[in-house]
């Protein structure tokens, strides 16, 4: 790396920064995730205002590529953050409402999703077919889970049945997620079978039967060695990350994308006895990742963002596109919710929350760019589709259920705090990295 390589960098590094701090903060003074006005300053700073005059004096090609390399540590960090903070347990016993308003959240986007993608595919060249319409599906099932998180804590429904039930059923639809685009991954990385796939299932049984109890047992250890700071532990710590980095490594080798063995790494962290070590674990990725290496990649995929050449007919995808994930996900879970005895306010309720995309749908968004399912122009416009959708959230929530709201019939405990039982009960983790 030159000297003017590096000066660049270190230049890029702080404006990014900064300038996600500043959008980052405004956003949230108008009720907004901060994601949204980081996501927007890479939009500012990209083609769409300025054409690539601006990004070729700021960003050169040499100095991005060593920025992509910062967003997917970034990224691969933020994909482990989340596995850690999935409660397998929440599969278990969510009850009715949780059931169908799952189904529902997921299989309607999955649908008009795939239906929306054959309409698109005759409008532009796809060296996958089945990969497209499995990608776009994906796109419009998924809710980010830490937005949401930020979302419910900062309405301060974190310990309230609606929360936890929004929560639980975003924790679900994305673990089927992220299964599925694991799938278009394998399928739109090329037209022939590639025998390191045949590795999978074994890789993921040796993590689950042998790393994941040394895992546990190394956690123990440390937590009876160190009562006294159990977060501290820089050898615990150095071993996760590496752990972590060996897994994305090996399973972007497999042919699948980094993200899923940073994933999966995630969700083999200790739980229970070894909970506390773990939590000092996150404590110290959270910031990093969340304060530099994620504006990083919302910063350059929002570079990526081209909305000056749109015309009418992009116009109309657009609006289509917005159409399927708004509804697909609003009447989806409002259909599901109700089947499973909710009152129609909280169902609606509920239907807003689950419309939340954010950085999960970025990250998805990034890899079906990469793997070339989606063109800069479809990418754009998907982009759009998810801060959108995002920035609605709120709004609508409020008119849903306003601070003064009643409870209507069987939802009317939806929106009080939990029963207390006299022991702690495991619930999806609202943490607020984004």
């Amino acid at each position: 790396m030159t000297a003017s390589q590096t000066v660049l960098l270190f230049l890029d590094l702080a404006l990014i920064l900064c300038l996600a701090r500043l959008l980052g903060a405004l956003a949230r003074k108008f009720g907004q995730p901060s994601v949204i006005g980081e996501i927007l300053a890479g939009i500012l700073l990209g083609p769409t205002l300025f054409g690539d005059h601006l990004v070729s004096l700021l960003f050169p090609a040499d100095v991005r590529l060593l920025l992509n390399a910062l967003a997917a540590v970034g990224v691969a960090l933020f994909m482990f953050v989340v596995g850690a903070e999935l409660d397998i347990g929440v599969l278990r016993g969510g009850g009715r409402v949780t059931l169908w308003t799952t189904v529902g959240s997921t299989v309607l986007p999955l649908g008009l999703g795939a239906g929306l993608a054959l309409l698109l595919v005759p409008s532009r060249s796809t060296s996958s077919f089945v990969g497209f319409v499995l990608f776009f599906a994906v796109a419009m099932a998924v809710t980010a889970f830490p937005v949401l998180a930020r979302i419910i804590a900062d309405r301060k429904l974190a310990h309230t049945k609606l929360g936890t039930t929004a929560l639980t059923c975003a924790a679900i639809t994305d673990l089927l997620a992220w299964t599925l685009l694991a799938v278009v991954v394998a399928i739109a990385s090329g037209g022939q079978f590639d025998w390191r796939l045949a590795l999978v299932v074994p890789y993921v049984v040796l993590m689950a039967t042998v790393v994941r109890p040394l895992l546990h047992r190394s956690s123990r250890f440390r937590s009876e060695r160190q009562p006294a700071d159990p977060g501290g532990s820089r050898n615990f710590l150095a071993l996760v990350l590496s752990g972590l980095l060996v897994s994305a490594a090996f399973t972007e080798w497999l042919g699948l994308h980094y993200i899923f063995g940073a994933f999966l790494f995630g969700a083999l962290l200790p739980r229970g006895s070894g909970g506390r070590l773990r939590d000092g674990v996150l404590g110290r990725v959270e910031p990093l990742c969340g304060l530099l290496l994620l504006p990083v990649y919302f910063v350059l995929s929002g570079l990526k963002v081209d909305l000056s050449q749109l015309d009418s007919s992009d116009l109309g995808k657009l609006a289509a596109i917005l159409v399927v994930a708004v509804a697909g996900k609003f009447l989806g879970a409002y259909a599901g919710a109700r089947i499973g005895g909710l009152g129609s306010r909280h169902s609606a309720a509920l239907g807003a929350l689950l419309n939340t995309r954010g950085l999960t749908e970025l990250v998805i968004l990034g890899v079906g760019l990469e793997l070339g399912v989606l063109d800069s122009e479809l990418y754009s416009l998907m982009v759009v589709m998810a801060v959108t959708t995002t920035m609605l959230t709120g709004p609508l929530l409020s008119r849903i259920l306003p601070s003064d709201a009643k409870g209507d019939g069987p939802a009317d405990d939806l929106g009080r705090p939990e029963p207390s039982t006299g022991t702690i009960q495991e619930s999806p983790t609202v943490r607020t990295t984004p």
